[in-house]
């Protein structure tokens, strides 16, 4: 009996140090082991960057580049990427072309070669997106970080609600949305005697927050705006989280910020799935429901399910639907603001184009409302929007 007490100590003993040197390896191979291996395999394949720094890599330096570059005054015709991607730009002068950055533990590969870039983008299947860190998933899933056949089945169910006959049902909204905004403009200037400085960042996120809010959940911008305040504030604590000291399993501890950060996800949960089961129950009790995004991709997903003898699992689940909608959401907003603000300032510089796209609207349109058939007729505004969207292009393209 003495020995039987005597063994079960040892035994739990036992157990709990090979769980804590099985996880202290795990630990130390995903900070040390693992990054010098790729960083390795990496120089072997001819690519060069900086050596791999214990735990941050180039992440303090590449902070402290950004911090330095958004304190120093821009003129307008100054490039934007050096400021914007300081220490890219200063890897890819060190390195050349095809080389390589640390972001903590793991290795961030630069290609600017376009048959090298055009080969990634031809073999997707191969060559999977990035998860830049643990946290992104609270920012970005659904189909921005699906791979494989995941991605082809969202994609499928996705593509109905961008048809060009679905997209033209959506104009009045835009219409709408931008004439409140112009409204608004107007009895600025009225009340300034024809003149006013105005900021209209705030006006164009609302404006944008407002289009997608009608566009895709068929709800005002007041419904729509709790959502959106939640999403931007779950996404400044998660950058401020990114930028702190990370090690892996941090985010599991249960720090105010983390705290907040999954309530914000909870919120969000809720608050999209009440949307999307009021929608499914107004579906199938055979109610009149609108046709936008949200509609669109339910019937597309019921559909496939009914195609599939009513198997779920080759639909979307719930947790799927409303990931999309976080990310019609998000990803929706912050492009469309940025695009909207760049071209505005662009023309700003530019105002004999400026000119020619008005000259261009009244010529097609007149005092009427936009159409959809008109707009195919807008050469100038085309380019000029096209061309406002090379340039935040080449922004990104150095990733």
């Amino acid at each position: 009996m003495n020995n039987i007490g005597l063994t079960v100590p040892f035994i739990i003993s036992c157990v709990l140090l090979s769980f804590l040197l099985y996880l202290g390896w795990k630990i130390l191979n995903s900070v040390w082991f693992r990054p010098k291996k790729l960083e390795n395999l990496l120089r072997a394949q001819g690519l060069a960057g900086k050596p791999y720094k214990f735990l941050f890599g180039d992440f303090k330096e590449l902070v402290m580049m950004i911090e330095e570059a958004a304190s120093k005054p821009i003129n307008l015709s100054d490039d934007i990427v050096p400021r914007a991607l300081p220490f890219l730009i200063d890897t890819i002068n060190k390195y050349g072309k095809n080389c390589f950055m640390w972001l903590g533990p793991i290795p961030a590969v630069m290609i600017l070669d376009p048959e090298h870039v055009r080969e990634i983008f031809h073999k997707y299947t191969l060559y999977e997106k990035n998860r830049f860190h643990p946290l992104g998933d609270y920012l970005v899933k659904g189909l921005a970080a699906t791979e494989g056949e995941i991605w082809r089945k969202h994609r499928r169910l996705i593509n109905p609600a961008f048809h060009p006959e679905k997209l033209k049902h959506m104009l009045p909204a835009f219409r709408l949305c931008a004439s409140d905004m112009l409204s608004k403009w107007d009895e600025s200037i009225l009340q300034n005697n024809g003149s006013c400085e105005r900021d209209v960042w705030p006006d164009l996120h609302k404006f944008t927050s407002d289009a997608i809010s009608r566009t895709a959940f068929g709800s005002n911008y007041e419904e729509g705006r709790n959502i959106f305040e939640l999403q931007t504030e779950q996404a400044e604590l998660v950058m401020k989280e990114v930028k702190s000291f990370y090690f892996p399993g941090s985010r599991f501890l249960p720090t105010k910020r983390m705290r907040r950060i999954k309530d914000i996800q909870r919120q969000l949960y809720a608050i999209i799935g009440g949307l999307i089961d009021k929608r499914m129950r107004a579906m199938k009790a055979g109610e009149p429901t609108n046709d936008d995004l949200l509609n669109i991709l339910l019937k597309s997903n019921l559909k496939e399910i009914g195609t599939q003898q009513g198997d779920k699992s080759l639909g979307m689940s719930t947790e799927d639907v409303i990931e999309e909608c976080k990310l019609f959401y998000l990803g929706g907003q912050e492009t469309a603001s940025s695009l909207l603000a760049w071209t505005l300032v662009l023309l700003s510089r530019h105002q004999e184009w400026q000119s020619r796209a008005r000259e261009e609207v009244l010529r097609v349109f007149g005092r009427n409302d936009p159409n959809f058939e008109g707009l195919n007729h807008l050469k100038i505004v085309s380019y000029s929007i096209f061309h406002h969207l090379f340039g935040l292009e080449r922004l990104f393209s150095v990733r």
